[in-house]
């Protein structure tokens, strides 16, 4: 199985989520996972498109002297996605998102210093952002360690400065974020070990797994099930 290969699932009468976000540290196959369900239930697909950030490369490389104008525009890149959310068809919500807005002050956070953070703040503040609710949000968990072999893995030149402490400190602020989440339905998956891409079943577990959930909190970890 590839990426480019839609699955066919068998629905049995139930619906997909709507609106589906997904989010996770940088490695852990948000993107992947967004394509994968976007073909299975024919939804629109909303990505984040990190590589168009200019910043990016270099704040990997020097993160204190790029990370402000970095962080900021993921910020604005990530309002105007939402605004496009809110003007389209209100009539056909039924999208895939590999990134909530929410999330944005988290890599502040942990990459600014405290004059820069108190200046994205205001920037922040002043944005109107009035992002749609998701109908679900699957939050993938991955170790440090397996992050850093993917990003090995996928040789993107970019991200080859990215250090392992930065990799803890994102799980970290992630943990966190998602141990006091309640905006949504959450799905919380252990992907450490899957492989949704070359294993169609740890595929095929999650969507079944999301298609029966309607709210609250809840969690997959797939080597459970053999």
């Amino acid at each position: 199985m590839s990426q480019g290969d839609p699955i066919n699932i068998d629905l049995k009468g139930r619906n997909p989520p709507a609106y589906i976000a997904i989010e996770g540290p940088i490695g852990v196959g948000k993107t992947t996972l967004a394509h994968l369900l976007a073909e299975s239930f024919n939804y629109e697909i909303l990505l984040e498109d990190a590589e168009k950030n200019p910043f990016l490369e270099e704040f990997y490389k020097n993160p204190k002297q790029s990370a402000l104008a970095t962080q900021l525009f993921f910020l604005f890149q990530r309002v105007q996605k939402i605004q496009s959310l809110r003007q389209a068809d209100i009539f056909a919500p039924i999208r895939i998102s590999d990134f909530l807005i929410e999330k944005d002050p988290l890599f502040a956070k942990i990459t600014l210093t405290i004059d820069e953070l108190g200046l994205y703040q205001q920037v922040y503040s002043q944005l109107t952002i009035d992002a749609p609710k998701p109908d679900l949000v699957i939050y993938l968990q991955a170790s440090t360690d397996v992050l850093l072999s993917r990003i090995e893995q996928r040789g993107n030149p970019a991200e080859r400065s990215i250090s392992k402490t930065y990799l803890q400190s994102l799980n970290e602020v992630y943990s966190e974020f998602f141990l006091y989440y309640d905006d949504a339905p959450l799905l919380i998956v252990n992907a450490s070990e899957i492989d949704l891409v070359s294993r169609k079943a740890d595929y095929l577990l999650l969507v079944d797994y999301l298609l029966n959930i309607k709210s609250g909190r809840h969690y997959l970890n797939p080597s459970f099930f053999g």
